[in-house]
């Protein structure tokens, strides 16, 4: 996900968060995913787009990026 801030300089942050800690185990669940996933929030941290678990394709995700950062 680092790759994402370079590709798109200055206009995105990725983070990477343990999903088996307590208070992320629940951000996981709340979101709808069973163990992990990707999201994209805005700014103020709304989630604006997610892909759950083993289902994420940085195709879909750039094609999201590119809608969301014009």
């Amino acid at each position: 996900m680092s790759g994402l801030e370079k590709e798109y300089k200055g206009r995105v942050r990725a983070q990477n968060l343990d999903a088996t800690t307590p208070e992320n185990t629940k951000a996981v669940k709340e979101l709808g995913f069973e163990r992990h996933g990707l999201v994209i929030r805005s700014h103020q941290g709304k989630a604006l787009w997610k892909q759950p678990d083993h289902d994420v394709k940085m195709e879909d995700v750039r094609r999201e990026l590119d809608r969301l950062v014009k």
